[in-house]
């Protein structure tokens, strides 16, 4: 189950969050800031949506969860429903929050932006404000996870512990954005269908070096009907200058400032190699690390059993009293 909560983010941004938590236990403690809807993401078929009741007496009716509350941040090209498997698995009756950030999902996608790294950490800040979360445990895939060790360095009080999924701390480059446009410029779009878009993604792509199905399920999550077929939710334009404003630096500074304990998990295919990795361990004042065999990538959605295990021991042994 999947509780919408629209929120005000940064600058006035309307972000939308989804609330993971088991039974509904999350309705106690939303400030007023936070609305609630039915209205459904485009393309999220892993998660069941609901009301959440806003009076009041509905805020009071059951607990919330004893354990520490969680942000979910997604990467790049996501959304919040990328999270619902791993979400399910991860015990300890967290309060579990997964955000739209802005520019994907359902959250807004100004035109004008901004996309700034500012701009992401400020929402994430907001988020966890408005919504009573913090001190809170910042979980984050990509650049979800760039933001969330972002926030961590900037605003400590509002961090108890941090997980990052396969982000790098190495600058990346020119050319890889470059390469990035290219790719964007190649995708087919309009798919003719669904089952295009899994096809193109899964097997197609000019990046895929072995058929992987998993990967063309999770772009089909950010497709959208249109009368001329599918398109992704969100603009590729606005994902470049999100992308632009990483990669062309390096983030161990800011990886250095965190102070939370930290656990570094990569997939042993993923984009962040085992070396960079152990240095990102050694330069975080309590880091630690996992990896996830036969995982790239999109370890927590493809492999969402996998990332779990490596993921909850952590959150046992830094979130008990």
């Amino acid at each position: 189950m999947a509780r919408r909560l629209d929120v005000t983010g940064a600058d006035g941004i309307r972000l939308t969050a989804w609330d993971f938590t088991a039974e509904g236990a999350a309705r106690d403690g939303t400030t007023s800031e936070a609305r609630t809807s039915t209205r459904t993401p485009a393309r999220t078929p892993t998660v069941s949506i609901t009301r959440q009741p806003t009076g009041p007496e509905d805020r009071t009716a059951l607990p919330r969860p004893s354990g520490a509350p969680v942000l979910l941040l997604h990467g790049l090209m996501g959304h919040a429903g990328h999270w619902a498997r791993a979400a399910g698995l991860l015990g300890g009756g967290h309060r579990t929050i997964a955000l739209d950030q802005r520019g994907h999902g359902a959250s807004e996608k100004p035109p004008a932006g901004p996309f700034t790294r500012e701009a992401y950490v400020a929402d994430a800040a907001a988020v966890i404000e408005r919504l009573g979360l913090g001190p809170v445990t910042l979980v984050g895939h990509s650049m979800g996870a760039l933001t969330a060790w972002q926030l961590a360095a900037e605003r400590p009080e509002l961090v108890r512990a941090l997980v990052i999924s396969d982000m790098r701390a190495s600058a990346l480059g020119a050319a890889s954005q470059r390469a990035w446009r290219d790719w964007f410029e190649g995708w087919p779009t309009p798919f003719p269908s669904l089952e295009a878009v899994h096809r193109w993604f899964g097997a197609d792509d000019p990046w895929v070096e072995t058929p992987n199905p998993a990967r063309g399920a999770f772009f089909a999550e950010v497709m959208a009907s249109h009368p001329d077929g599918w398109r992704p939710v969100f603009d590729p334009d606005q994902m470049l200058t999100s992308r632009e404003t990483w990669v062309h630096d390096a983030h161990w500074d800011s990886l250095a400032q965190v102070r939370c304990p930290t656990l570094v998990v990569r997939g042993l295919d993923g984009e962040l190699g085992r070396a960079e990795a152990q240095e990102m361990v050694r330069v975080l004042p309590h880091g630690a690390y996992a990896e996830i065999p036969d995982a790239g990538h999109l370890l927590h959605y493809t492999h969402p059993e996998a990332w779990a295990e490596a993921v909850t021991p952590f959150l046992a042994g830094v979130l008990t009293p």
